[in-house]
């Protein structure tokens, strides 16, 4: 279910009335800053396992020894 704007509009006035207006430039800036390293841990995560799974790709295998 979607945030509308009224449902926003709801949030913002609870974080005004909480935090005051002159800490609104903070927690955005911290807010920003936590999804931005989100992404970039996210992204990091994703580089290694490519990395990961193209190492096991070429990995040489050896034949089993046959046995009589």
């Amino acid at each position: 279910m979607p945030l509308g704007w009224p449902e926003l509009a709801i949030i913002l006035v609870v974080v005004v009335i909480i935090f005051g207006v002159g800490k609104l430039p903070e927690i955005g800036g911290a807010l920003g800053k936590g999804i931005k390293e989100f992404k970039t841990n996210v992204d990091e995560e994703a580089d290694a396992k490519v990395v990961e799974t193209k190492e096991v790709a070429t990995k040489p295998t050896t034949p089993a020894k046959e046995e009589l």
